[in-house]
């Protein structure tokens, strides 16, 4: 399996090149250029593996929420990137993208509360857990939310006040907004950012199990589009 993974939806614009299990990637943490970055960085990564973008199995991208702007530009340029080479393509969530990198990093944590900057003071919520393999899974859906209105799933809230599970916080958010903070958080990462490398990882699950996309429907999710208000957490 080959998957080219691309992600600008944050500060962090990077891309990586998964090819039978061996990860190449570049990340670099800038607030503006993504534009002018991605597609060379893109390019190097596909010489230094000695590959060609017909020769892939997929292109995956963070299909959000973040930036608007870098949001749509990771759409754009996967789906012209498939367009060309005639390729499906895998949207994953910048948010789970997030967790598993958390997840990776935090052996002893298996439930991360991923809360990154949405401006307008008010954060993209979601919930995750290890789940099989090492992977995060989704333990409710996402959300945009004011910092004071965030909280942790029902099942989490329990487990925490029985001292059984530890939960990890991680994200811009945190950083952003310091009266974010959350009952049964145990403790937070606010430096971590959403990187190409771990959307490549959660990208084979999905080639295998044959949730892929024609081109066109490389589509960016900005959960604001879905909300008149700020939800209410999901419990």
């Amino acid at each position: 399996m080959k998957i080219l993974a691309l992600d600008t939806a944050t500060e962090n614009c990077s891309a990586a090149l998964l090819i039978s299990g061996a990860l190449l990637w570049r990340e670099e943490l800038i607030g503006r250029g993504h534009a002018q970055r991605i597609l060379p960085v893109i390019v190097e990564l596909l010489s230094e593996a000695d590959a060609a973008l017909q020769d892939l199995t997929v292109i995956a991208f963070g299909r959000g929420p973040g930036a608007f702007t870098g949001v749509r530009l990771a759409a754009c340029v996967a789906q012209g990137l498939a367009f060309g080479a005639a390729l499906p393509v895998v949207a994953v969530s910048d948010l789970l993208a997030l967790a598993q990198r958390a997840l990776a990093q935090e052996w002893d944590v298996d439930r991360v509360l991923v809360c990154t900057d949405a401006r307008m003071h008010e954060v993209y919520c979601g919930a995750f857990e290890r789940g099989p393999g090492g992977l995060a899974v989704a333990s409710g859906a996402e959300y945009v939310a004011a910092p004071h209105a965030v909280q942790l799933p029902d099942a989490w809230r329990q487990a925490a006040a029985a001292s059984r599970a530890k939960v990890l916080g991680v994200g811009s958010g945190f950083a952003a907004y310091p009266e974010l903070v959350v009952s049964g958080v145990d403790r937070i990462s606010e430096n971590l950012w959403p990187r190409a490398a771990e959307i490549a990882q959660l990208a084979v699950a999905e080639v295998n199990a044959g949730r892929v996309l024609a081109p066109e429907a490389a589509i960016p999710v900005y959960l604001r589009d879905d909300v008149a208000q700020p939800q209410r957490p999901h419990g």
